[in-house]
């Protein structure tokens, strides 16, 4: 009996042995991976790279509140937002929420397909289709969600999609999940989209050119006018990402199409609730009656994610009928996107970017001194963020500018004294 006992416990000693060497391992490997991380963060500040967020105590405006006390002042007039038409604080957008509120309450806690669709919802759906001048659109938890939903539940092994090569990372993404052959050309580059045209016209059932309508880090425009005309040549359709476009781009903010006068020649448009339109979230596709009906079988990110908030749906409903009466926001936009530029050329800044969009990147160069002199603005009372590598090319870091219709010819004009205030003192200019 003693020798059972002693050989019970040896074998109960030897699996507690074994216990306690996994459990080492195991924290182990989880140290490896902390220990990694806190390397990539080392290397990350070494090269001035690190990317800080600043808090905000204010509604988003052209002048907040930052949570700074090391500032002179806390209210900064912004200079780095998407709010291109000054609407994430308008007053009408506010009541047209708070009603959506109390009409039809805060969220679904569902999926569209189950129990998540609303009146609103087909509302919207329907307003965001004639704002476009297409069939049907379907609505996203955002456009990163839309455009990672679009590519895989289009496409198979039997299509192409051919991409410029600084398209946002939403559309690459989107890209990598689906099954399509993939080709990309060097950014804005026809001769090398037409090769691929070519290459692929007679192999593929479908060949989808994918590109940003604008080029949300360089500010500059997509060629969709010799696109389009490639499309048509060679039979291939078209995706347009317009995000940076929606709301204020073209005469009457209807984009990159109108603004290159290919309105109905594009396929397929997603875009964003979450940048002019109001500036909260949400994203679209809109395009013919069969794709958006194929995409609310398929398409992942809609058939998994809930439902658009009823408060966003309703104050972008509110949104596109300010759009629809009246191009003033759109033209003060311009006009400040032109004060800036003009004035920033005449003191000697690189700019980049179309010189009708308000997109406005000063280029730098060094990644550090792009940092230091987006801090050297803020001490000034401008808030503009230094972007560098790995989101902008190496050796191209910049400040991107972004005007909006909120702010005024006094805070565009203080902007533009600071810049040259700062570009003097780093010997940029």
């Amino acid at each position: 009996m003693t020798n059972l006992f002693q050989l019970a416990a040896r074998r109960l000693t030897t699996r507690y042995t074994r216990f306690l060497s996994t459990a080492a391992e195991t924290s182990d490997k989880g140290n490896s991976l902390t220990s990694a991380a806190q390397k990539e963060l080392s290397d990350i500040r070494d090269a001035g790279t690190y990317k800080n967020e600043r808090i905000i105590t204010s509604p988003q405006s052209s002048c907040i509140t930052v949570d700074d006390t090391s500032l002179a002042s806390q209210d900064v007039l912004n200079f780095c937002a998407n709010n291109y038409l000054g609407l994430s604080n308008h007053p009408s957008l506010l009541n047209a929420a708070k009603e959506a509120l109390t009409t039809h309450g805060f969220g679904l806690s569902s999926v569209r397909f189950i129990c998540g669709t609303q009146d609103k919802h087909k509302e919207l759906e329907a307003a965001i289709s004639k704002f476009h001048g297409t069939e049907d659109t379907i609505l996203f938890p955002s456009c990163f969600d839309a455009n990672a939903g679009v590519f895989e539940a289009l496409l198979d092994n039997r299509d192409a999609v051919i991409s410029d090569a600084l398209n946002h990372a939403s559309l690459i993404d989107g890209i990598r999940l689906c099954k399509a052959h993939r080709y990309r050309f060097a950014h804005g580059d026809m001769a090398e989209l037409e090769e691929i045209l070519k290459k692929t016209q007679d192999s593929m059932r479908i060949k989808l050119i994918v590109t940003d309508g604008v080029f949300s880090m360089d500010g500059d425009v997509a060629k969709l006018n010799e696109i389009c005309e490639l499309a048509d040549v060679y039979g291939a359709q078209i995706l347009v990402d317009d995000c940076h476009a929606t709301g204020f781009f073209g005469k009457s903010g209807r984009g990159s199409s109108e603004h290159c006068r290919v309105e109905g020649r594009i396929d397929i448009i997603t875009s964003t609730l979450g940048k002019a339109l109001g500036g909260a979230t949400g994203g679209y596709i809109t395009a013919s009656k069969p794709i958006v009906d194929l995409l609310r079988q398929r398409a992942r990110p809609y058939l998994f994610s809930n439902s658009v908030a009823p408060a966003v749906v309703g104050a972008s409903l509110t949104v596109l009928k300010i759009l629809d009466s009246s191009s003033e926001m759109i033209e003060k936009l311009h006009k400040n996107t032109n004060m800036f530029r003009a004035q920033m050329k005449a003191a000697g800044f690189t700019l980049s970017g179309d010189e009708s969009h308000a997109i406005v990147p000063v280029m730098i160069g060094d990644a550090r001194l792009a940092s230091e002199f987006a801090d050297a603005m803020l001490n000034r009372g401008i808030y503009v963020v230094g972007f560098s590598y790995p989101v902008v090319p190496k050796g191209q870091a910049r400040i991107r500018v972004q005007l909006s219709a909120a702010h005024t010819h006094a805070q565009v004009q203080r902007a533009i004294d600071a810049f040259i205030d700062v570009g003097k003192e780093k010997g940029l200019i």
